[in-house]
């Protein structure tokens, strides 16, 4: 009767073993395939950036469908673009608590109205906040008349984590915001938007820095934790390889040795 539950606790505890030794490495090879993943992301988003560039004026009826959300518009992610048109300073936008070299201000968001009509809310920059007071804010410049602007295609502004319910007051100025949604701004403003926005880059102009943090592959994440998983594998294994078959045999032999 012992001999037989000293069968079932080994034969339990071996299934243990092996079976977390199975989970590491599939969970391993599953971090692989998704640095993998990353890695054609970032590929196509780098052969993206290195297209020629657009202009919006004179983009073709499907591209521009393509891009007002009939047609696929994240396709045209990270392609560089120049704009040409008109700033709409009354629907500027500040979201708060975004960073820029490691210092806490706001983005600065406006829409440009181009010369088919159409509208494209711009990233424009980076103003650094008050600490004294929240709603003083950096001067910064809104041309007049025609500008022009280089720029990437890029989706809506990142979102950050927020207590409460978004801002739902009337529309006002100066409007500070934790996030903003596209379509409830289009709706706020009534203006008829792209679905894409459009980050800029020419140098620092109009009070507004325009150092963007470049956003990471995330290749070498998953590669680090693929790495672990097959650690802890190689860990189970070598503690199953011992404590199961090379210890009791040791012993087995040591008795008979005696």
């Amino acid at each position: 009767m012992t001999r037989k539950r000293d069968n079932l606790r080994w034969w339990i505890a071996t299934l243990c073993g092996v079976g977390g030794v199975l989970l590491g490495i599939a969970l391993g090879l599953w971090q692989l395939d998704r640095a993998a993943q990353k890695k054609q992301l970032h590929t196509a988003a780098q052969a993206q950036a290195d297209a020629p560039m657009l202009h919006a004026q004179a983009l073709s009826r499907h591209v521009a469908q393509g891009l007002q959300g009939e047609g696929d518009s994240a396709a045209w992610l990270h392609r560089p673009i120049q704009l040409q048109g008109q700033w709409l300073g009354t629907y500027t936008v500040y979201l708060d608590n975004r960073q820029m070299q490691g210092r806490p201000g706001f983005y600065v968001l406006t829409p440009l109205q181009l010369a088919d009509g159409g509208v494209v809310l711009v990233q424009r920059g980076w103003i650094a906040r008050n600490f004294q007071d929240r709603s003083a804010l950096q001067p910064i410049e809104t041309p007049t008349g025609s500008v022009q602007l280089h720029g990437v295609l890029a989706g809506p502004p990142a979102r950050l984590y927020a207590l409460g319910e978004e801002d739902s007051t009337p529309w006002q100025q100066p409007r500070i915001q934790q996030n903003l949604s596209l379509p409830d701004y289009a709706k706020a403003t009534g203006l008829v938007l792209w679905p894409l926005t459009v980050v800029q880059t020419d140098a620092a102009s109009d009070g507004l820095l325009r150092n963007w943090p470049q956003p990471a592959s995330g290749i070498a994440t998953h590669q680090g934790y693929a790495f672990q998983w097959f650690a802890i594998a190689a860990v189970l294994a070598a503690m199953l390889l011992w404590f199961q078959f090379l210890r009791p045999r040791r012993r087995h032999l040591s008795r008979h040795a005696i």
